[in-house]
């Protein structure tokens, strides 16, 4: 956790924020749009396989042995389909020659972030956590170094977003190979090699085909939005740009809660296969969760224009009023989504609950109402809000999911509904809020204010007793335990 905390944030913050600022929202939306498009198909890369396997070696370590040579081997062929589906509905929606050749390596990049993250689920179901948790941030820290010479090293006379994305691939080029590596030594794979075993890949796929269904509408979901509005719009990458801009603050801000889930499935796995109870587990991890969470959508939408003029001075020859102008569109874009952060948050809890417990018709019916309310408001909404539009829809769709996977898990697992916890979390709010609107009074800067609202906020939810820190030491020495 603590070097995700420490890495990924800064790449996302720190190099990649300074991407944009050097080539201009117009030439990242250029490049965003694409991104978003190469996740669009990224599903057919994996058709549920890691989270099927996480499960699976969570359940039965020994069978690590048996799949992973198979499974490489299958990864490899839908790589294959993932490239027909791309490419033909890249060739249907007019895309130029710049933007196949940037999309060619794009894909190549999903290809081994895929591959990574299937390596990586053998790890977290065999409990290694420290090694899984290394290599989670090891193509990060590789761009990072690589980037970072690129843009600061004056290597290169004038830096553009195509050197952004080679050295991308280099960095989860050598990030497969590492984890490949370490895979077969960790799981005692002998005598390793590719097997094409088509039998085996048709029973796997039949019963991975739920997890590959709700992978496939969360990503749409999730992606749509900024690939809507570069197609949708007139200067369409313009307004992806400022889009990202956005978005980038957003998905920093859910690492915290992509950890737990990432921690929680195979421990919600192994504990359901043994019959444990998984009530307290759950309840912890959404108390430790939700409090920050809340504290920094909120802190965030009261805070958004100072924190995105912070973060994306005057592009090279914007105009003051263009600068301006960009700054009160991002930051009313990055308050809405951060109040859907609440939901996304939430769901990493809850549906990694589901996902452990093998509830996948009930998450498919929830992802697919999702899909449906996103896509219509985000067609409905882009042209007359842009940006704006997009953050609504997004926001949502993110709290709506979370309230249906709420309401199933309460049915599922006969949980108590707890009134008294309900309230607590509800006065949080309402203190967040009253915290929030105060701290903005306050005669110093804003970076003290936040910071302010941020102690005093969780300082309030400690004082109700919304969460408890002997709690979030106990879960980290399970997870400790569970390695051990």
């Amino acid at each position: 956790m603590a070097l995700n905390l420490l890495i990924k944030p800064f790449w996302l913050l720190g190099v990649d924020r300074s991407v944009q600022n050097t080539v201009g929202a117009t030439e990242y939306g250029f490049y965003f749009a694409l991104l978003n498009f190469s996740f669009l198909f990224n599903m057919l890369l994996d058709l549920g396989i890691t989270n099927f396997n996480n499960r699976n070696i969570a359940q039965n370590p020994l069978l690590v042995n048996k799949h992973l040579p198979n499974l490489l081997s299958l990864k490899i062929l839908l790589f294959g389909l993932y490239l027909v589906f791309s490419f033909v509905t890249a060739f249907v929606i007019e895309y130029t020659a710049e933007q196949m050749f940037l999309l060619v390596l794009l894909a190549v990049n999903q290809f081994f972030m895929g591959m990574v993250l299937y390596l990586r689920s053998n790890l977290s179901g065999l409990q290694l956590f420290r090694t899984d948790g290394f290599i989670s941030v090891l193509d990060r820290l590789l761009m990072i170094i690589l980037i970072g010479v690129l843009l600061w090293g004056q290597v290169v006379a004038e830096f553009r977003i195509s050197y952004f994305v080679y050295a991308q691939t280099v960095a989860h080029l050598l990030t497969f190979v590492i984890t490949l590596v370490i895979v077969i030594n960790k799981s005692g794979v002998l005598n390793f090699r590719i097997n094409w075993d088509l039998p085996f890949m048709f029973i796997i796929l039949k019963k991975s085909f739920p997890y590959a269904l709700l992978f496939i509408l969360m990503t749409i979901a999730l992606r749509a939005d900024g690939v809507i509005l570069e197609r949708l719009l007139p200067n369409g990458a313009h307004y992806s740009g400022i889009y990202a801009s956005a978005f980038r603050l957003l998905d920093a801000s859910v690492q915290f809660a992509f950890l737990f889930a990432v921690l929680l499935l195979p421990m919600f796995s192994r504990m359901l296969s043994l019959n444990q109870p998984v009530g307290m587990l759950a309840k912890i991890s959404f108390t430790l969760l939700i409090a920050p969470t809340i504290t920094l959508a909120i802190g965030s939408f009261f805070y958004a224009q100072e924190i995105m003029t912070l973060l994306y001075p005057p592009y090279p020859g914007e105009t003051l009023a263009q600068f301006n102008d960009r700054i009160l569109l991002s930051s009313t874009t990055l308050g809405v989504l951060m109040i859907g952060m609440i939901g996304t948050a939430t769901s990493y809890i809850l549906g990694t609950l589901l996902t452990a417990n093998g509830n996948l018709k009930i998450l498919n019916g929830i992802a697919i109402i999702g899909l449906i309310v996103n896509l219509v408001l985000n067609f409905c909404l882009i042209p007359l809000l842009t940006t704006e539009g997009a953050a609504i829809a997004s926001m949502v769709t993110q709290l709506m999911v979370a309230i249906l996977q709420g309401i199933a898990v309460v049915y599922i697992f006969k949980f108590p509904v707890n009134f008294l916890f309900l309230g607590k979390l509800l006065l949080f709010v309402a203190g967040v809020i009253v915290i929030g609107f105060l701290s903005m009074q306050l005669p110093w800067s804003w970076l003290i204010n936040i910071i302010l609202m941020a102690i005093f906020s969780l300082s309030f939810g400690a004082a109700i007793r919304l969460f408890q820190l002997r709690k979030l030491y106990q879960l980290i020495v399970q997870g400790d335990d569970k390695q051990k």
